[in-house]
């Protein structure tokens, strides 16, 4: 066990669902927090009529009275109330020039928050990092203030993901490793988070993670902190404990977890729950502890985002656990007389089923008698020409010492000394095979077998280069499905990009999602190029139904609308043949 700070981690709705009863707190220099306590409301069913309080104060802060269908601008149609508290409300709305749903926050322009909050969603847009939710608008008019920003319908919050219980080590490392690295760069540009809660993380389709509310929402709630940066660390660790153990790291509970039982203090999550992983469990607690305390093992504290991101880097990278294989069941032989073909269907009422006739042995038949005389007969035949061929040899020889030998042309099958013409082989699907865990662009692996030379699968871009190993990875590579066992002896592969340079090999892998290391598998061709186009050919054919292509080099390209300048590459179309 360790000691912690008591750093304020914000237990209220991050705007964007149902609000709960929080504690806002501003931290000391000791990291201690003096608790600020803020009583929220759900949006009522009937619009404006929320009421709040802070702190004993008569302070009535009166949040605007609008409803469904109000517009602003002439183009923000507000849809749905999804808060409402201390003097302002969120929307989700429809922007209706685009076409799209945004979300929006309003409060009145004479509201003593409504500066910061200006300020806030202005520096925040112009971040234009796309880990966070984007802000759209900032705007004062008609004596209220709103920001717009983007609404993911696509995207699940971590509350949601949080309830259907503990996340595996792999999403438990993607999570903090994403969360780390974007709170990093937002405070490298001056912008901190402090409302850093399971409501503020949404997760897309795609299994990226999107920030909301950065700098607004604690703007809106007149949340402060002297050291910002610890506080947003000991936010991001106390999601990854709940990530790991399904419990949120303080003594009360909160977005529908169970916090720690009082009195007991901050427990590792390896001792919450069993089989959590021990390098993701001790990073948790260096970001929780971060006011000089240390854990067990003594490692230092992680204060900032950017400590607690290069602690991420250095552990071991957590791999995506390989899918259960599931054995095809057995195979069931089906011939007519054991379906219902020819059968008369029984009918309700029918007590005896009519056995059926069983037919004869296949030669014991008419037909089956005429055809055994035949082949006696040609069999005998056969022999009696094969017979009379033998003697005609043997004769010859005797009468060849007498007479003069003929010289006889011996002619060839000029036809079977000629390489066999190469033979088309089909691609039937293809999936990204990353060993790592880190897949490159998985969801366009088509375009490399789909005929079109405009369209293309990409790799990201890299700084190091062209060799990958040791320094960035081991390589990146597809693996394509013949439909069946095929002899594959060359590839034609058109590169995306030319220079210096791509290297490509060929392996015979076991599956889609081949079961072992690129070092295990059977090579079947390699080659390296400068250019945009790679010809492979195996010195002896290899039979495999499943191809990998593995590429361990890639040139350095130009900016291109994905990526900018670095180490890259682009495959167009794959070809193989046999």
């Amino acid at each position: 066990m360790a000691e912690r700070s008591t750093a304020a981690v914000d237990v209220a709705d991050n705007g964007g669902d149902e609000p709960l009863t929080a504690q806002a707190g501003k931290a000391t220099t000791d990291g201690a927090a003096q608790s600020q306590k803020t009583a929220e409301t759900t949006a009522p069913e009937k619009d404006g009529e929320g009421k709040t309080g802070a702190k004993g104060k008569d302070l009535a802060l009166s949040t605007p009275e609008l409803h469904s269908g109000h517009k602003l601008a002439r183009r923000y149609r507000l849809e749905e109330c999804v808060t409402r508290l201390d003097g302002f409300s969120s929307w989700r709305a429809v922007d209706e020039k685009l076409r799209r749903a945004v979300g929006v926050h309003l409060l009145p322009a004479d509201h003593p928050r409504a500066r910061s909050v200006l300020a806030a969603a202005r520096s925040s847009a112009l971040l234009g990092d796309p880990r966070f939710v984007q802000v759209l608008d900032a705007v004062e008019e008609n004596d209220l203030v709103y920001v717009v920003h983007e609404w993911l319908p696509d995207a699940v919050e971590l509350t949601t993901l949080l309830a259907a219980g503990p996340f595996e080590a792999h999403d438990a490392y993607q999570l903090v490793e994403q969360v780390s690295l974007a709170m990093a760069a937002a405070h490298r540009e001056g912008l901190a988070h402090l409302r850093l809660t399971p409501g503020a993380v949404l997760r897309t389709s795609t299994g990226q993670y999107r920030i909301r509310g950065l700098a607004v929402n604690a703007a809106l709630r007149g949340i402060s902190a002297e050291r910002p940066q610890r506080t947003d660390t000991e936010a991001i660790g106390a999601l990854l404990y709940a990530a790991l153990t399904q419990r949120w790291p303080y003594e009360n509970d909160a977005y529908g977890l169970s916090g720690l039982p009082k009195g007991v203090g901050l427990v590792a999550p390896d001792q919450v729950r069993a089989g959590v992983h021990r390098g993701l469990s001790e990073l948790a607690m260096r970001a929780l502890v971060n006011d000089g305390a240390t854990a067990s093992r003594q490692e230092p504290p992680c204060t900032t985002p950017d400590e607690l991101a290069k602690a991420v880097a250095a552990m071991p990278r957590i791999r995506r656990p390989e899918p259960a294989f599931t054995a095809p069941p057995d195979y069931q032989r089906t011939t007519y007389q054991q379906g219902n073909y020819g059968r008369t269907a029984v009918r309700p009422g029918m007590g005896v089923t009519q056995p059926s006739l069983t037919p004869p042995a296949p030669l014991e038949s008419r037909t089956g008698k005429a055809l055994k005389w035949t082949v006696s007969a040609l069999l005998i035949a056969a022999l009696g020409l094969g017979s009379w061929q033998v003697a005609d040899k043997l004769l010859g020889r005797d009468q060849g010492s007498q007479e003069p030998k003929t010289s006889e042309t011996s002619v060839t099958d000029g036809e079977d000394e000629k390489p066999k013409p190469p033979i088309p082989l089909g691609v039937q699907a293809a999936q990204e095979y990353a060993p790592d865990g880190a897949p490159q662009n998985a969801g366009n692996v088509g375009a490399t077998h789909d005929g079109d030379s405009t369209t293309y699968w990409r790799t990201r871009s890299y700084f190091d280069g062209p060799e990958f190993a040791p320094s960035v990875k081991q390589g990146v590579g597809i693996v394509f499905d013949l439909g069946s066992e095929k002899d594959v002896s060359s590839a034609s592969i058109a590169l995306r990009y030319s220079g210096d340079h791509t290297t490509i090999s060929l392996y015979a892998a076991d599956s889609l999602s081949p079961s072992g290391p690129v070092s295990s598998m059977t090579q079947i061709a390699s080659g390296q190029t400068s250019g945009s186009a790679l010809k492979m050919t195996a010195k002896k054919p290899v039979a495999s139904r499943y191809v990998l292509l593995w590429m361990t080099a890639m040139p350095h390209s130009p900016k291109d609308e994905y990526s900018g300048t670095g180490y890259k590459q682009g495959i167009t179309d794959v070809t193989f043949t046999g």
